[in-house]
């Protein structure tokens, strides 16, 4: 790029650490050489059976040469019936990483704080930096359970925000209430994060009504299926989502998404029901991983399992397995934290996606 351009470029954005996405399918299909229908993708905790057949129909009758509703009347009409809070406690986002990046507009200046339990969802890191903010890693404990203690310890007069997955990704472990209430009387934001709170039925939204400073994010990609769609929601106190409001972009769920939304929550009980499917995998994937030597399968709330590989006399073993199971067209997850090292993330699948993997990852370990 011109020296002259790099000049106008905001400092923290010039080398900015970004946040490593996950590839498309024809991408992993081209390196593996193999046609993109044998390719396993297990590493976007994508929904196998996708979205609900009522939305197809619904995109496809919406009237997208019309602005969205900038207050997303209808959208947050309807997820008040879906999840129980009253509309002014709900907001919609293009995903939910799209309110996580507004909430860091709304309270982190240049020089502010960030805490985030590591190892967990790289996207708070990244919008963090992109906010010109910091972030502080606060280490779980052996189990990856979130250590309130250090969390207190590490706060100061800079820190705004501290984020909770829960359950957490990749780790796939819930957060307990008391540990959320404990960090919710230190008076800083908490946003709990439950992208995969209904594969676990386990929720603090309740504690919004009596806790201002308490965010909850959900999102339409993993149990509804519409990871393609970009839309996730927030459920928080009414006078936060207005200032959500006036910060976003008037039209940021697009129409297409708006459809999908309000399609989906139409068709929510056959959606559960392709959920309580992934459950169902994730147990018995569990008991199939845990009859593999070398293979430690953690247990998960979410629709993954994180899976530990004994490095034995190899360094970076897990590091070989992902890559020989790439080669056969099964795509997990690495993960650039040091104390993961040694492990994968996989995503539940169907049954047959299931067997492909293990019998692979067989062969492999």
């Amino acid at each position: 790029m011109a020296g002259k351009i790099r000049r106008l470029i905001r400092p923290h954005l010039m080398d900015v650490q970004t946040y490593e996405a996950v590839d498309p399918p024809e991408l992993i299909a081209q390196r593996a050489g193999i046609p993109e229908s044998e390719i396993v993708k297990l590493n976007g905790n994508e929904n196998p059976y996708g979205g609900s057949p009522k939305v197809a129909e619904a995109v496809a009758k919406a009237p997208t040469h019309i602005y969205p509703d900038p207050l997303q009347r209808r959208v947050r009409q309807a997820l008040s019936g879906y999840t129980g809070a009253p509309p002014e406690e709900l907001i919609a986002g293009a995903g939910s990483d799209e309110l996580i990046d507004l909430l860091f507009r709304l309270f982190m200046e240049p020089g502010d704080k960030a805490l985030d339990f590591d190892p967990t969802f790289a996207m708070y890191g990244f919008l963090a930096r992109i906010a010109g903010g910091e972030i502080e890693l606060v280490q779980r404990d052996e189990v990856f359970d979130v250590d309130v203690g250090a969390a207190k310890d590490a706060i100061d007069e800079r820190t705004k925000i501290i984020f909770v997955a829960s359950p957490n990704n990749p780790t796939g472990n819930l957060t307990p209430r008391d540990h959320v209430r404990e960090l919710l009387d230190t008076g800083r934001i908490i946003v709990v994060d439950e992208a995969y709170y209904e594969f676990c039925d386990f929720t603090v939204a309740d504690m919004v009504s009596e806790h201002e400073n308490l965010v909850v994010l959900r999102t339409m990609s993993k149990w509804a299926g519409l990871a393609g769609l970009r839309i996730g929601y927030g459920i928080m106190n009414e006078e936060l989502v207005q200032h959500v409001i006036d910060i976003k972009q008037p039209y940021n769920i697009s129409v297409a998404a708006e459809a999908a939304l309000l399609a989906s929550l139409d068709d929510a009980p056959a959606l559960l029901d392709n959920v309580g499917k992934i459950v169902d995998e994730r147990e018995r994937m569990t008991a199939l991983l845990d009859d593999i030597a070398g293979v430690t399968p953690w247990p998960s709330a979410g629709n993954f399992l994180l899976c530990y590989v004994e490095p034995g006399a190899e360094p970076g073993r897990a590091q070989q397995v992902f890559e020989d199971l790439a080669r056969r067209g099964i795509v997990v997850r690495m993960f650039g934290s040091e104390r993961l090292r040694d492990f994968f993330r996989v995503a539940v699948g169907t049954p047959e996606q299931t067997d492909v993997f293990v019998n692979a990852l067989r062969e492999v370990i």
